[in-house]
């Protein structure tokens, strides 16, 4: 893979992987040989075809960049001149549905992120991604299909995310069926997935199943930095199980990290 692809690739890793607290986006992986192949490869070394194309990624790679030092004006204007340059980019659609969803307008990267899928069919992380938006946005039943199809992507390299994007979005889509086993399946590839372990701590939760629920808020808790989602349910995890002082730990966790959500959700929102 060319330097500046993989600095593409790799600035999409980190800003993608904290868009949505509940739900994984896209996270490519930059290493040599992973990138997915989403259409025929050409020779055009030398032409001005392979020079547009290296100006193009020199542009997302600087846009992603702009994008994590939060300057979103700067990276606009790069985004939109990639898009002059080739409108069907997934890669330079994917970070304009970033951009877009940064500034609290949800519809405009939903835009971007269909448009993405559309015109990248073969791409499971642009499947992925648009999938995981639908779910987001109370679409839950259309996502499930795009989850299928980034599974199903030739040279997806993550598969997992798709599994657990698909397992925690199964119960709204009312296939209660692929919880347990997409979730499942999807730790079976990655244990530390965040996005998986979440989900089976709530389903396990909702179930009854308190120690088991436990075990994956532990694992949860270990694996990926805290939200204000899974502090509080291993704070009402712990109330079912009868360990007050477990819980008193993580509610005053969730009071110094994220008080506004601790002042929002006072009680037990979660109904086994």
């Amino acid at each position: 893979m060319p330097l500046r692809s993989a600095l593409v690739l790799g600035l999409l890793a980190v800003l993608l992987s904290t868009a949505c607290s509940r739900l994984s986006f896209v996270k490519p992986s930059a290493r040599r040989g992973d990138s997915e192949q989403v259409a025929p490869r050409y020779d055009v070394s030398g032409t001005a075809e392979s020079r547009r194309r290296s100006e193009n990624r020199l542009r997302l790679a600087r846009a992603g960049q702009a994008l994590a030092n939060g300057e979103p004006d700067a990276a606009e204007k790069l985004l939109r001149e990639a898009l002059k340059a080739d409108p069907g980019d997934p890669e330079a659609l994917t970070l304009m549905a970033l951009l877009e969803s940064r500034r609290g307008r949800s519809q405009e990267a939903g835009g971007y992120y269909a448009k993405a899928a559309e015109l990248a069919p073969a791409s499971g992380r642009a499947q992925n991604n648009y999938g995981a938006w639908l779910c987001g946005n109370g679409r839950a039943a259309e996502a499930m299909a795009y989850f299928d199809r980034a599974l199903a992507a030739p040279g997806y390299s993550e598969p997992a995310s798709a599994l657990a994007n698909a397992g925690a979005c199964a119960e709204a889509a009312g296939q209660p069926g692929r919880i347990e086993r997409d979730l499942r399946a999807a730790l079976s590839l990655q244990p530390t997935n965040a996005v998986a372990l979440s989900a089976m701590a709530e389903y396990q939760y909702r179930k009854g199943s308190y120690l088991e629920a436990r075990a994956f808020s532990q694992r949860r808790l270990a694996a990926a930095p805290a939200s204000a989602d899974v502090l509080l349910l291993a704070s009402q995890i712990e109330e079912r199980l009868g360990d007050r002082a477990a819980a008193d730990r993580y509610r005053q966790r969730l009071g110094k990290e994220f008080p506004q959500a601790l002042s929002a959700q006072p009680g037990d929102s979660r109904q086994p």
